[in-house]
């Protein structure tokens, strides 16, 4: 059993190494993380630190259910905890079904790490390199091509993958055969369709057969862009402390198309990132950097899939794009905490105060007019947004309260006369929670 050593041993190595904090292994069921589960249980120093699997079932073939009480079975035969965490994939976000899986997956993961604990996944070698390879076919610079981190924060805890320098793909299902541990065959990891499985059934293999230093090489590139990418995360940070309005979430956009573009791209990616919002590609950044220089006076917007990013008053503001609002939609509102279409929220200052009379909300048709309260002339609400410098992308969203078919408040902006004599009498104003 020589052949299964290399697995045990890393693992026995990595340990000693990181002494600190519980383990958790996230557990698929397939060949790979169950190698790591089965390996780590078979060390003493492993079971001590509180070994645990997390098992995510996203609910996406016939067989999760399966899947998942397998699961539940092999950690019971290791007498090791197994908890199984539901998940629902949104792929209404523009990104790929497996983009989405995984979106939810770490999502999950994060949620349900404790105080101090220990992600393990099973990523290895060959996995290193086919990410490289990924991110070198999409462009990406020194951050993408230095391939997945080794160790990272995660929720309360912290995400490792000890595997990723030592083991391969190879040793692993070496190990799975010699113990005969029983595994999960997803049918997806077959599916050529999907651009990884691509790389990893068709195109390395022939790229070993003419290089079989392939992943070797691969991998060293890889740790010479992490290298690059960690001496220019220092610069890049400065600059986003600079440019970067904590207050309002913006980008001086000037000052971001200064940079160059080894500082521009991982600077941009990384407030999408903080918003939760998936990179533009290469060329969407061109689209984005042309924007920038764009007249005075207006708001480009560039969108790619579910995000947004406006060009606006020379600074950039991304957000995801809104769910498609009824134009019509209106409710009656007495005070009480009101979810808007958007998902955007109204309510009163003072959570206990209510209206004399209940007011319509309403969203804006166009031409829309109020007379301020204190103001000789009537205005419209085109007028008084621009004046305010209210963001063109909340102004469709901007809540207007009615009573009957006289308009008294624009959110919490702007009363007319009745309007202040009825939040007057509440002893509260509105408050208008955009969304974000």
């Amino acid at each position: 059993m020589s052949e299964t050593q290399p697995l045990p041993d890393t693992l026995r190595r990595a340990l000693a190494d990181q002494p600190h904090g519980a383990l958790c292994v996230a557990y698929s069921g397939g060949p790979d993380s169950t190698a790591l589960l089965h390996a780590l249980a078979q060390l003493p120093a492993a079971r001590a630190r509180g070994l645990r699997a997390l098992h995510i079932d996203h609910g996406l073939h016939a067989e999760s259910d399966a899947w998942a009480e397998h699961c539940r079975r092999f950690c019971a035969s290791l007498d090791l905890p197994c908890m199984v965490r539901c998940v629902a994939v949104a792929t209404q976000r523009g990104e790929g079904l497996e983009a989405a899986a995984r979106h939810a997956r770490h999502a999950a993961f994060a949620a349900e790490l404790r105080a101090g604990e220990i992600l393990l996944l099973a990523h290895h070698r060959d996995d290193q390199a086919e990410t490289v390879l990924l991110k070198l076919l999409r462009g990406a610079g020194p951050e993408g091509l230095g391939g997945m981190r080794e160790r990272r924060p995660l929720g309360r805890g912290e995400l490792w993958r000890p595997l990723l320098h030592a083991i391969t793909r190879a040793q692993l299902h070496d190990y799975v055969a010699a113990h005969e541990l029983p595994c999960i065959d997803d049918p997806s990891n077959a599916d050529t369709r999907l651009a990884r499985n691509r790389l990893r059934h068709e195109i390395l293999p022939r790229l070993a057969a003419y290089w079989p230093q392939a992943v070797d090489s691969i991998l060293h590139s890889a740790t010479l862009s992490r290298a690059a990418a960690d001496a220019l995360r220092a610069q890049w940070l400065a600059a986003y402390a600079t440019l970067h309005d904590a207050a309002n979430d913006s980008l001086d956009a000037a000052g971001w198309l200064a940079l160059s573009p080894a500082l521009r791209e991982p600077l941009l990616d990384h407030w999408l990132h903080a918003h939760g919002l998936p990179a533009p590609t290469t060329a969407q950044r061109a689209q984005i950097e042309r924007q920038c220089a764009a007249r005075a006076g207006t708001a480009p917007c560039v969108r790619w899939g579910r995000t947004e990013l406006h060009v606006w008053k020379n600074r950039l503001w991304a957000h995801a794009l809104p769910p498609t609002v009824d134009p019509a939609w209106q409710a009656r509102w007495r005070g009480e905490p009101l979810a808007l279409p958007d998902g955007g929220r109204l309510m009163l200052r003072d959570e206990h105060a209510r209206l004399p009379t209940p007011l319509s909300v309403r969203l804006r048709q166009g031409g829309e007019r109020i007379k301020p309260a204190g103001n000789a002339h009537t205005r419209e609400l085109r007028d008084l947004f621009q004046q305010a410098a209210l963001p063109p992308w909340q102004r469709l969203a901007c809540p207007l309260l009615y009573e009957g078919d006289a308009l008294v408040a624009v959110a919490d902006r702007w009363f007319s006369a009745r309007g202040r004599e009825l939040f007057d009498e509440a002893g509260s104003r509105p408050l208008w929670l955009p969304a974000k």
